[in-house]
């Protein structure tokens, strides 16, 4: 019963709802109560010959329209009390969901996307099985249980009522150590319910990669000892379940044998009549689903008890990123960065150290150097993806640390190297951060990104379905999508995290010489592998072991004759190769 108690803020909540079927299913106990004994005057009735035609069908008639008023208020609390439980796995869901938006990064690498997935789904459904399945298992045999008992015993016969229940301690016993090893099997079985999901995303989602490599026989082998094992715990699971049925089915069946013994010798001491020996088995009856009842109220129970330890080893994990509470100004604001030195977690060498940038709102400021010199640290650092304990960054004067976090984090637009789009029409995909954007406003945005040409290519224009991931589009196209989706958010600082590395050096010159004449410049910020993308940067600060080896403009970085021109020149003498062939 603990997982009653852990749901109880739920049940809390929605208490009408729940006490409201809950009061209807006592006034349905008690109706139940009164045919097995209306049915033993009636024998008696008929056995001692003071039973008319008349009066019996009047008694039928009385019961049947009983029987209808049952029905209809079986409906109605059924509707109460599953369509709460059904809530709460939106409610369930829905917390999640914000748990997991609010989680750092770190979140994700010790917790796999399968796993996560099959809590919000196996684990969600258990749970809501627990609070309308168990809730009705448990007002049922409780209720049911103790009102027929109570007239078993005070209306018919206490003696033969002790006799019938002489097997239940026996199968208590049973079902409570049943119950333990459910639990034990259940929570192994979820597990391996997680480690598949997670084997199936792993796979579906590099099916390429493992065509490109041959690799479907060993990929199907190592998949199938994952199935393999998930079924095996799922069959442990089973075994135990199959345990509960033959338990209660011995111990009803014992009990009638012992009622019908027992009762036999009443009625021939004359301590009882036939007709209270038919209510009386009759009434016994009505005990049977509270015994199985009982059963698989344990099952749930321990389903339900496991799936919210595993549910609550994720919602106690509090988000390391913390909100502050200080709004920001609402005009834009200059950026000064200033970062005396950072390291990543299990990492003595800092990724970046003595760092100090100040980029003045509608600016431009380009991040250069070599792989693991800092790029994408300082980027995580700046949306707060990683928390900065050794220096200060500010917005306006504003510290970030201090500001409401999804102020911050909406000042931004970032485009990534590599794009994640939607299976959506590429107009939905475009307009995800505005979805009541009109169509002229999502073309315009296209236009700026270079891409709209090749979308009216199209049969079906902005209405294309782009698929999983835009499998339908080339790498250049989805960045410059995504471009278009940042560039339509209108965010005061646009990151363009090595987004133009798919593109050709002409569509990247139009794309930024666009960003550079728009009405409202934003500030933007370009980390670039080719440096052809920084040309046009206010200042570019190249990053090397973590630390400032150059900064100025293009030019003046040209004429220093270090890092930076070298790889220019480089990459200059690449392009005319690669033009020549």
């Amino acid at each position: 019963m603990q997982v009653f108690w852990q749901l109880r803020w739920y049940f809390r909540q929605e208490w009408r709802r729940y006490g409201g079927a809950i009061a209807i299913f006592v006034i349905i106990a008690f109706f139940e109560l009164i045919p097995p004994r209306a049915v033993g005057w009636i024998v008696d009735g008929v056995v001692e010959g003071q039973m008319t035609i008349n009066t019996m069908l009047m008694w039928l008639g009385g019961l049947a329209a009983m029987w209808g008023l049952v029905y209809v208020l079986r409906i109605v609390w059924r509707l109460w009390l599953f369509g709460s439980a059904a809530k709460l796995g939106t409610v369930l869901r829905d917390k999640l969901y914000r748990h997991f938006t609010r989680q750092a990064p770190n979140f994700f690498e010790r917790h796999k996307t399968g796993d996560l997935m099959a809590r919000s789904t196996n684990d969600v459904n258990a749970l809501v099985m627990t609070a309308g399945e168990g809730v009705l298992t448990a007002a049922d045999s409780l209720i049911t249980g103790l009102a027929v008992l109570l007239i078993m015993t005070t209306q018919l016969s206490w003696q033969l009522t002790i006799l019938a229940l002489l097997p239940m301690p026996v199968m208590a016993l049973l079902v409570s150590r049943f119950g333990s090893q459910l639990h034990d099997r259940f929570s192994e079985s979820q597990a391996a319910f997680s480690a598949l999901t997670d084997t199936t995303q792993e796979s579906l989602n590099g099916v390429r990669m493992i065509r490109a490599f041959g690799l479907e026989q060993r990929q199907q082998a190592a998949f199938e000892k994952v199935v393999d094992h998930a079924g095996e715990k799922n069959f442990g699971v089973v075994k135990v379940d199959a345990k509960f049925d033959p338990v209660i089915q011995l111990t009803i069946g014992m009990s009638f044998f012992l009622s019908v013994g027992g009762g036999a010798y009443l009625i021939h001491q004359g301590e009882l009549t036939l007709g209270d020996l038919t209510a009386f088995t009759l009434y016994q009856g009505l005990m049977i689903w509270p015994m199985l009842a009982i059963a698989w109220l344990f099952n749930i129970l321990e389903r339900g008890s496991a799936a919210w330890k595993r549910l609550q080893e994720i919602l106690e994990q509090a988000p390391t990123i913390v909100s502050g509470t200080q709004a920001l100004p609402d005009t834009r604001q200059a950026l000064d960065i200033r970062i005396e030195a950072f390291s990543w977690p299990q990492q003595r060498q800092p990724a970046l150290q003595a760092l100090a940038i100040q980029l003045p709102a509608g600016q431009m400021l380009g991040l250069a150097g070599p792989v693991g010199s800092g790029k994408s640290t300082l980027l995580a650092l700046l949306l707060r993806q990683q928390e900065l304990s050794q220096g200060k960054i500010t917005y306006g004067g504003v510290c970030i640390r201090d500001a409401v976090l999804e102020q911050w984090r909406g000042r931004f637009a970032v485009v990534s190297q590599s794009p994640f789009l939607f299976s959506r029409s590429i107009a939905e995909n475009i307009a995800l951060g505005k979805p009541d954007a009109s169509l002229d406003a999502i073309r315009h945005a296209a236009g700026l990104a270079c891409i709209d040409e090749d979308i009216m290519l199209f049969p079906e224009g902005y209405n294309t379905l782009v698929g999983e991931k835009g499998i339908t589009l080339s790498g250049g196209q989805k960045q410059r999508i995504a471009i278009a989706r940042a560039l339509l958010l209108n965010a005061e600082i646009l990151v363009l995290d090595d987004a133009l590395s798919a593109v050709d050096g002409k569509t990247e010159h139009r794309i930024l010489h666009n960003l550079r004449n728009q009405p409202q410049r934003q500030t933007v910020i370009v980390i670039a592998h080719r440096l052809t993308a920084l040309e046009q940067a206010d200042e570019i600060v190249v990053l090397q072991h973590g630390q400032v080896s150059e900064r100025g403009k293009h030019a003046a970085l040209l004429s220093n004759d270090d890092w930076y021109a070298e790889m220019y020149r480089y990459q200059k003498l690449e392009q005319a190769i690669e033009e020549g062939q």
